[in-house]
Parts: structure tokens; sequence; C-alpha cells
């Protein structure tokens, strides 16, 4: 006789006794997920690893410092039996069955009333994947079915279109330094379900495309717009599409935040009475440098690092910039925006204290396949810029951190 397929079900435990019997590898992997679904959770083990003991002592579960007894079942809507003690467990289970409290075992997963399904979440969807029957359960295969669709709905490549109507909105998302590869999964998702996309052109252009056919793309900087009316046709785009209904995204290169104008945009969204999400994104500040090789920071070389927009000059009095402040800094010195100006930005720090001979490294492309990096010092750094023609978007990074390479040691301690 065919034996009957689990029923799948959804559990609502918020504010509901469940039992954890053993504090071990894998009630620490299902604790989150039971203290995410607000359930009142009531753990029964002599010892505990140290992220479960976190648990407990940050108050999110009631810890009985002792192995199971009978009784402890008692009023429970859910347990899970996952101890090293095989009697306990039979024992647990059997009074879980007598309560007709639904029980799942780690140790024998057929002699359990429930299984646990594999797992994931995707924006508010909850993804579980659970063999049909106990003969041809495979936990390797059921997991690899929940990565899958999981995965295909972070990343765009399974879309699953809202059929209910949709706020107007505009999601402002940092698309990182440039390889497609380092936009956050949040962000590529909201990409694959746009109906309207405004990208900057140092965004991950290969995403754009792998879009729907039906999906507007627009080049920012093809917008038509006066001299100095840039950033306002880019906000009158964004409202015009949001308020027809649409989803729209507006990508932008690093993180919106970081020299991105992602606070105007954000401000006259709010003035139209739009909603708008900010999606952070890597900064190409830090990841530019890693990708090329150098560490911002780096144990005994620098403490600390500073990230400026070298797109004005030191001497231009529109500058907010304190280079003389920065001459005299020990820690890393990030320049975004800077290329152009790279040869006055030296001088003025040689000018104010900066050692000559302090390394320079200037990566141009990062993360992509383009990607390059020149060495120099803050000396030579305006020549070397010019001889090799390095060309934006580039980031320049000052330090003594340029000089840490694999295989080396810091040359102080802390």
């Amino acid at each position: 006789m065919a034996e009957n397929p689990a029923y799948p079900v959804g559990l609502r435990l918020t504010g509901r006794r469940v039992v954890v019997l053993g504090a071990g590898q894998v009630a620490q992997r299902r604790l989150p997920a039971l203290i995410a679904a607000g359930a009142d959770i009531h753990l029964v083990s002599p010892a505990a690893t140290p992220s479960v003991e976190a648990m407990a002592d940050a108050g999110e579960l009631t810890w009985t410092r002792r192995p199971y007894e009978p009784g402890d079942l008692a009023e429970a809507w859910y347990a899970l039996i996952a101890t090293s003690d095989t009697e306990a467990n039979a024992a647990a289970s059997a009074e879980a069955e007598a309560h007709r409290v639904w029980c799942v075992r780690s140790d024998d997963a057929d002699a359990a009333t429930a299984w646990t399904p594999a797992t994931g979440h995707s924006e508010g969807v909850t993804i579980a994947v659970l063999t049909t029957n106990a003969k041809g359960r495979d936990p390797r295969h059921t997991a690899a079915i929940r990565d899958a669709v999981v995965e295909g709905l972070r990343d765009g490549t399974l879309v699953a279109p809202h059929h209910r109507t949709r706020t107007p909105g505009v999601a402002l998302v940092g698309g990182g330094p440039g390889d497609p590869d380092l936009i956050t999964v949040r962000g590529r998702r909201l990409l694959a379900e746009a109906d309207v996309v405004i990208a900057d052109r140092l965004g991950p252009r290969d995403l754009l495309a792998e879009l729907p056919p039906h999906v507007e793309v627009i080049d920012a900087a093809k917008i038509p717009y006066g001299r100095f009316m840039a950033q306002e046709a880019i906000n009158n785009a964004l409202i015009e599409h949001a308020k027809q209904g649409k989803a729209v995204v507006r990508l932008k290169g690093g993180d919106p935040y970081v020299y991105g104008r992602g606070m105007e945009e954000v401000q006259a969204l709010a003035e139209a009475g739009i909603a708008c999400t900010v999606v952070p994104g890597i900064s190409s500040s830090i990841s530019v440098p890693g990708a090329a090789g150098i560490p911002v920071t780096h144990r005994g070389v620098a403490h600390d690092f500073t990230v400026v927009s070298g797109h004005i000059a030191p001497d231009d009095e529109r500058s907010l910039v304190d280079w003389a402040a920065l001459a005299k800094l020990r820690g890393t010195l990030v320049i975004l925006m800077g290329v152009d100006k790279v040869g006055a930005i030296a001088r003025t720090l040689m000018d104010n204290g900066k050692s000559a001979d302090t390394p320079v490294a200037v990566v141009q492309e990062g993360t992509t396949a383009a990607q390059r990096r020149v060495d120099a010092t803050l000396a030579t750094v305006a020549e070397t810029v010019l001889a090799e023609n390095v060309k934006p978007p580039s980031v320049i990074v000052i330090g003594e951190v340029v000089a840490v390479r694999p295989g080396s040691s810091s040359r102080a301690s802390e």
C-alpha cells in the first residue's frame, strides 16, 4: 500500500509555546526561524552551543538547563526533539503523540509526526519544499530545489508578476561598483520586476540586457535638459513614470547616498507624494580598492579611512573639503571622481605636510573586465596618470595600505 504524502501547512506560532529539546547544531539552525515566528520558546538541555546560549542571554528563549523530563511537553503546540539521547528522544516523541503535539525528530524522521521543510525567503514570501513521501525523501535534493527557486526569485531569473494593483513608487537602487554580480539581491529582484529603469552610465550595464522586452530603459545621460537642469529632469522623469502607476527603478552606480545625489531624488519624490524605497549598494570607495588587492584598513598600518570627492579642486572656493586636515591624517585616503584633479590634490596634500613618498594607487574601471591598477607616489601620481592615460571612472587610494601585499606582514603593531 502506498504511503500517504505529508500534508504541508504553515504554523502560526506567535505567542504559542514551543518546546525544543537539545541545544546543539540542529537546534542552533532551527531556533532563529522559531524566534522570527514569535514563538514562546522553551529550551530544555543541560548544555548549549555558544550561539544558542547567546539567544538565551538575549532573552529570545527560556532555557532550562537539564535533560528532558516527562511533562516537559505539556501545553506545547509544537516540539523540536534534537538531543543526542535516543531513549530520551523516543520518550519525548511518545509524550508528544499522547498530548497531540506536532513533533519533529532530528534522529528519526520516520518516528516523528511532522517534518521540517527546506525553507527560504524572498521579499515577504516563504518558499517551503517538502518531500511528498518517506521512501523518496532526499534532504539534499529538497534543499537544492529550495535554493534554485529562492535564487531565481532573488536574481530575477525566475519572475513571478504581482497580479494585485501595485502602489506607484520608485526604488532607488545602488548597483554597486560595476560588476553585475555585486548588486545586492534585493536590488536585482526589484530590477527584474521593473516597468521602467532610469539608469546611470556607471550602473551595472550588463544587467540591463537581461530585462524583458517590455521594460523601458532610459539612459539618464540622454534625458533632454538644459545645461544646469540635469538632476531636475531626472527627478521629473521619475515622478512622471511613477504617477502612471509603473514600477520604476532608478539604477545608480555604487551606493545612492555616496556622491550619487540620491537624497535629492528622494526629496523630490517625497514632495510629489511618491513612495520611494532606497536599496543600499556596495560603494566603489571600498569595493574597488578591495578588488585591486588594497585593504583600506590593515592592522598596524591604518586604523581609519576617509572617503572624499575630488570633483572640485582643492583651491576652488566651492570645495567643502578640509584638505589641510586630511594631509595630517595617518589613515587611508580614498578619492572618488578625482582623476582630472589628482595633480592639484597631490600638491595640496604635500604642501600641507603629507610625505611625497606616500604610496598611491589609481584603479580604473574597478571590478569590471577592464580593471587596471596604476601605482605611484604623491610626488609622481600626476605624471603617471597622464603617461598611463588613466580615465574615469577611477578610484584613487592614498596611504601605506597601498604597499600591503598578500604574504607581507604589518610593519607596526597595534
